[in-house]
């Protein structure tokens, strides 16, 4: 045996191993990982009979975009850290949830995605949201210069609150996918407060002094809108929860099953401390996730504007854990197209969570007297337009800190 011709022989083989690490998987193996049982799986709001759509579960699975930590990027801030191993999991957690949100606008929750097929240039612009560079609106680099304006170093592990609030701040600068970020507070969300914000009016009636929404004339209607409506801003809806002390309350377990039922549903992040994971689907009471702890080599655009997406969608088994073993700190995600969606949505959470003696969150309609006024986020007056306007943590000042929400009685 010769080793020398060995490494010769195989160098092309092992580049390709190299390039796509973590990406090979023998299939029969991949379906091994469930068990042969006739119970559902939900996966963001769509369910899987197991015994019969194994290989459309596991498609369904796969095509989620799956951001992990990654090296040999731009250091952050110009001399700050040019991997997010260890620390930046959370943040790649918020990267998916985001992600599915704008698949989902774009391309519809049905849309799927197959290895090295051409897909549609929508989403090779939301894949582009999220590379490793300071100039791409949701990069680890955008997320982590603003984590400073919520009190985290660069470099520092977030929460599934912080990582919400630094979303809701970066989507105001993001003109091309347009999203309304609702992060709710004290376990409470307030439809009022959503509908201010999602409500706009076009923009040939939004001045100063013009009719109300209620009686706007048909003259005055963007596209496709109504008579006598405002467009709705689709809404990315986020619920931070602590769901226990120390661990999850098993009373909520069957709530936080359901949300994964919604045709809204945007998964959870969560996990447990300084480990997060992106928890897109249940079996039994077992959550499924996509799991960021995986350091893979930054991968920047081609020649042709285009992104190689192959390190971006787990060929491998999905994960599980049990419901019980998550730490009580998480965050749910939404996704509301249209203002029937979040109407529908209300009516589920109205259904399935309130119907709860210890409720895992409130729905009320009006913003509550002893709160401050609502008012919708607005982009701050900044000197610089666009994904390059925190090269300088100075203007981070204009944002104010958000309150931690409270921990729910147990």
């Amino acid at each position: 045996w010769d080793p020398l011709h060995f490494a010769v022989n195989f160098s092309p083989f092992l580049s390709v191993l190299s390039k796509y690490e973590n990406q090979i998987t023998i299939f029969a193996d991949y379906l091994e990982e469930f068990p042969d049982t006739d119970e559902l799986v939900w996966i963001l709001g769509k369910q899987h009979l197991l015994k019969t759509e194994k290989s459309k579960l596991l498609s369904d699975i796969s095509a989620r975009l799956w951001f992990t930590y990654r090296r040999k990027f731009s250091p952050i801030g110009g001399t700050g850290p040019s991997s997010d191993a260890g620390w930046g999991c959370m943040l790649r957690c918020g990267q998916m949830m985001l992600a599915q949100a704008l698949i989902c606008r774009h391309l519809g929750r049905d849309w799927n995605w197959e290895k090295q097929k051409e897909q549609p240039k929508e989403y090779q612009r939301i894949l582009q949201c999220f590379l490793d560079r300071k100039d791409c609106c949701y990069s680890i680099h955008q997320m982590a210069q603003m984590g400073v304006g919520e009190g985290k170093s660069i470099g520092e592990w977030f929460g599934p609150n912080t990582v919400a609030q630094v979303l809701k701040k970066l989507a105001l600068f993001d003109e091309w996918n347009s999203l309304a970020v609702y992060v709710s507070m004290d376990n409470t969300v307030v439809i009022e407060d959503i509908k201010k914000m999602c409500c706009v009016l076009p923009l040939s009636s939004a001045t100063v002094g013009e009719s109300p929404p209620d009686t706007l004339n048909a003259s005055n209607q963007s596209k496709g809108t109504p008579a006598g409506r405002p467009a709705w801003k689709p809404l990315l809806l986020i619920v931070p929860l602590r769901l226990g002390i120390n661990q999850i309350n098993p009373v909520y377990v069957d709530a936080f099953k359901e949300c994964f039922k919604m045709p809204q549903s945007l998964g959870a992040l969560g996990g447990k401390p300084n480990n997060a994971y992106y928890f897109i689907g249940f079996l039994g009471d077992e959550l499924i996730f996509l799991d960021p702890h995986t350091t893979q080599t930054f991968v920047d655009t081609e020649e042709n504007g285009t992104v190689d997406d192959q390190t971006f969608h787990c060929l491998q088994s999905p994960q599980r854990m049990s419901i019980l073993n998550l730490d009580p700190s998480v965050a749910l995600g939404f996704f509301c197209k249209e203002e029937k969606d979040f109407d529908s949505w209300c009516s589920l959470v109205q259904k399935e969570i309130l119907k709860e003696n210890l409720r895992m969150f409130e729905l009320v309609q009006k913003h509550p007297s002893h709160w401050p006024p609502f008012v919708p986020p607005a982009k701050p007056e900044v000197t610089t337009t666009g994904a390059e306007f925190i090269d300088s943590t100075e203007q981070l000042e204009e944002f104010d800190l958000e309150e931690d929400f409270e921990i729910l009685s147990v």
